[in-house]
C-alpha cells in the first residue's frame, strides 16, 4: 500500500501579517506549526500502514522552513517526504494550490491512498483535498470522520454530511480528507530523533513537475481574486453589558435595534 499525506505548516497564532496588495499571508519569518487537521490524516495513514504494510510519504507545498514539519512527521513515523517549494507557487489560491499538489504526486509516482486534513486553520476553505482528487481523476470522499474497513483493495469510509452520516466505498486508487476526532494522533517518538535528523527530505521546484505550465502555478494561476483584504484591529466594535441578566438582554435588544439588525 502506497499512501501519500498532504500536509500544510499553518501560522501558529491568530496574529499574522497581511499584504494588502496580494492578499496572501506574510509567512517568512512567521511562528508556525503543524495544520492540526492533518495530523489526524497522518496517524490514519501510519494506522492503515501498520495493518497493510507499504509507506506513507508526506508531501507539501510551501517554503524549506516547512523542514520543520517534516521532521515532526518522520518522528510519528512517516517513511518519506517531499516539499513542493517555489516562488513561482507563491500567491496559490485554491485551484493553483490543488494543481501543484496533484503534479507533486504525480511526479512521485501517484499512490494507491491519498490522504488530507479537512481543512486549514488559515483558510478554512476544505476544497484542496477534492480539488486535488478532481485534477487526479479520482474517486474521493470528504468529512470522513471513521475508516469503517480497509484492505488491499478498497477502503470504506464513513462521512459527516452534516444532517446525515453516509458509508462509502473505493477501489483504489483514491483521496479521502479526514475530520478531527477520527483518531488521536500519536507523538513524535524522540527514539526516532536521530534517524529523522538524517534523513533526506526532496524539495521540488516547479521545472520538476510533469506539466510545467506557468499559467497554472502561483498569482498568474489563481482565479480567485483579492479585492480588499485587512487584519481587524484587535478589540474592534466590541461592548461589554454590565447588570443584571434583565438589564443586559434590554441593552442588547436597543444594540441591535439601532444597528437595524431586526
Amino acid at each position: 500500500m502506497k499512501m501519500i499525506v498532504c500536509m500544510k505548516q499553518v501560522p501558529a497564532s491568530s496574529t499574522v501579517e497581511i499584504d494588502e496588495e496580494t492578499g496572501s499571508l506574510k509567512r517568512l519569518g512567521a511562528a508556525t506549526r503543524t495544520n492540526p487537521f492533518d495530523l489526524f490524516a497522518l496517524e490514519c495513514a501510519l494506522r492503515i500502514r501498520e495493518q497493510l504494510g507499504g509507506t506513507v510519504t508526506v508531501l507539501t507545498m510551501g517554503p524549506e522552513q516547512s523542514e520543520s514539519m517534516i521532521r515532526d512527521a518522520y518522528m510519528m513515523g512517516a517513511d518519506d517526504a517531499a516539499i513542493l517549494s517555489d516562488r513561482k507557487f507563491a500567491g496559490s489560491d485554491v485551484l493553483a494550490t490543488s494543481y501543484t499538489l496533484s503534479q507533486g504526486i504525480q511526479l512521485l509516482g501517484g499512490a494507491d491512498l491519498i490522504l488530507c486534513g479537512r481543512q486549514t486553520t488559515d483558510g478554512d476553505t476544505a476544497q484542496i483535498g477534492p480539488a486535488i482528487a478532481e485534477h487526479l481523476h479520482l474517486p474521493h470522499a470528504a468529512w470522513v470522520n471513521g475508516i469503517v474497513r480497509v484492505s488491499d483493495t478498497c477502503i470504506r469510509v464513513r462521512q459527516d454530511l452534516g444532517s446525515v452520516f453516509q458509508i462509502s466505498e473505493m477501489k483504489y486508487p483514491c483521496l479521502i480528507t479526514v475530520d478531527k476526532d477520527i483518531c488521536v494522533p500519536r507523538l513524535p517518538s524522540y527514539r526516532r530523533k536521530a534517524e529523522a535528523a538524517a534523513k533526506p527530505i526532496r524539495v521540488i521546484r516547479c521545472a520538476d513537475l510533469p506539466c510545467p505550465d506557468m499559467t497554472r502555478f502561483g498569482l498568474v494561476g489563481s482565479p480567485t481574486t483579492v479585492e480588499r483584504i485587512f487584519p481587524p484591529p484587535a478589540g474592534a466594535g466590541s461592548v461589554t453589558l454590565e447588570g443584571s441578566a434583565a438589564e443586559k438582554t434590554r441593552q442588547l435588544f436597543e444594540l441591535l435595534a439601532a444597528a437595524r439588525y431586526f
